[in-house]
């Protein structure tokens, strides 16, 4: 899997994520909270949508991600598209006539990681439920005000990476980050590393 396939998957997963499933969401059950779904991504609330892989699936429909565009796949399905109104000013900077690409190996890729940090995630955050946030396409959680998740890549690293960002600025040679500390998800393994990596992350932060 090259690195461009792995931009445009993740791209296209992004704004899907934000413009057919947490924007709709957000107008139709107040939440833009997302979450893992086996081999992808769901809607937490109505409508009650998932990705799997590089796929839209909703009742009776299953629709590539590719060779299409967001606001062609939101009419499909029968919502109505476009992000969150008002939330949030980033996001995946897909526009509602871009075509959408993503290849299935690469889907899978970002999917693997998703599953494997909410296991982590569920480890070091307790009764803490890990969201899938659509702004930043990045699944976390906060305790003792430290964030840790894992994003599915961004103008700071394009790749997968798991993350843990203090909210108040550590220094130190695990803080490696403008936001605190990131390791490649490439570098991690499973969901034992990624735990390991969030662990090490709660310490130093808790020393100061």
């Amino acid at each position: 899997m090259d690195i461009d396939s792995a931009v445009r998957t993740r791209r296209t997963l992004h704004a899907v994520a934000e413009a057919v499933l947490a924007g709709p969401q957000y107008r139709a059950s107040g939440t833009i909270r997302l979450r893992t779904y086996p081999g992808g991504f769901a809607t937490t609330a109505e409508p009650f949508l998932q990705v799997v892989g590089d796929e839209l699936m909703a009742p009776g429909r299953r629709l590539p991600l590719r060779d299409t565009t967001w606001s062609a796949l939101a009419d499909a399905v029968g919502v109505t598209a476009g992000p969150p109104d008002g939330l949030y000013s980033d996001g995946s900077g897909v526009g509602p006539d871009d075509p959408l690409d993503a290849d299935p190996q690469a889907a899978q890729w970002i999917a693997h990681c998703f599953g494997i940090a909410d296991t982590a995630l569920r480890r070091v955050g307790g009764d803490r439920e890990p969201v899938l946030w659509p702004e930043h396409f990045d699944i976390g959680v906060t305790v003792d005000e430290v964030n840790y998740g894992v994003s599915a890549g961004d103008g700071y690293q394009p790749e997968p990476y798991a993350y843990v960002g203090p909210h108040t600025p550590r220094t130190g040679p695990f803080w490696n980050a403008p936001f605190g500390a990131a390791r490649p998800g490439r570098d991690l393994g499973g969901a034992d590393a990624i735990t390991r990596f969030f662990e090490e992350g709660r310490r130093l932060a808790a020393d100061g």
